[in-house]
C-alpha cells in the first residue's frame, strides 16, 4: 500500500567518549513501514521501555532496537511509544481504546476524531488531540492521504463513575497486537 507521503525519517543522537553530541548509526534513519488493516500503514519512530529513560551506554536504542524486530502493541506499559500512522483517504479505523495518554498531532491532510459518545472533531495539519484512554476512532475526512505522529505514555487505570475500570479494547484491529 503506497501512500505517495514521503517515508518518515528519525535522526537520533548520541554522545562519542569526551562528550561530544554526534548522531548515532545504530538504527536505520528511514523508518520501516507496516501495513495495519487495509487502510493504514504504521512506522514505529521510537519507544522507550521504562520511564524515566536510561540513555546511558544507549540502553534506550538497544532496547528501541528489540522493539524494531518485534513491534509492541499501541502501548508500552512501562515506557513511551512514538509513532507514524497514514491513513488512506476516505477509511475509518475501528473504534478502539488503549490505556495510555496520547498526544495526536496531524502532520498532513484532515482527519475527523470520532468518539463513542457520537461526538466528532475535524483536525487540520498542526492541530493536536490530547486523547485521554477514551474510545474513540480516526476518519481521514481528506481526498489524499493523512498522517499523524502520535506519542503514546502509559496512564493509571482509567475508572468511571460506578468504579469500573475502562480495559483496552482494539476492537477488530487487524495487525495491532495487545500492549506489552
Amino acid at each position: 500500500m503506497e501512500s505517495g507521503l514521503k517515508p518518515p525519517r528519525r535522526l537520533i543522537t548520541t554522545h562519542d567518549g569526551q562528550g561530544n553530541a554526534t548522531f548515532s548509526h545504530a538504527c536505520p534513519e528511514v523508518l520501516r513501514q507496516t501495513k495495519i488493516g487495509k487502510d493504514a500503514v504504521f512506522a514505529l519512530a521510537y519507544t522507550t521501555s521504562e520511564f524515566p529513560a536510561e540513555l546511558n551506554s544507549d540502553q534506550d536504542i538497544k532496547r528501541y532496537r528489540e522493539f524494531e524486530a518485534q513491534p509492541p502493541g499501541l502501548v508500552v506499559n512501562s515506557g513511551t511509544v512514538l509513532r507514524y500512522v497514514d491513513v488512506a483517504p476516505g477509511s475509518l479505523s475501528p473504534m478502539h481504546r488503549t490505556v495510555s495518554l496520547d498526544y495526536g498531532i496531524v502532520l498532513e491532510g484532515e482527519i475527523e476524531l470520532v468518539l463513542d459518545g457520537g461526538e466528532a472533531r475535524r483536525m487540520a495539519v498542526g492541530d493536536m488531540a490530547v486523547q485521554r484512554g477514551t474510545m474513540h476512532a480516526w476518519k481521514n475526512v481528506g481526498s489524499s492521504w493523512a498522517r499523524l505522529l502520535f506519542l503514546l505514555q502509559p496512564c493509571k487505570p482509567v475508572a468511571i463513575a460506578d468504579g469500573s475500570l475502562l480495559k483496552e479494547d482494539y476492537a477488530d484491529m487487524e495487525g495491532v497486537r495487545p500492549s506489552t
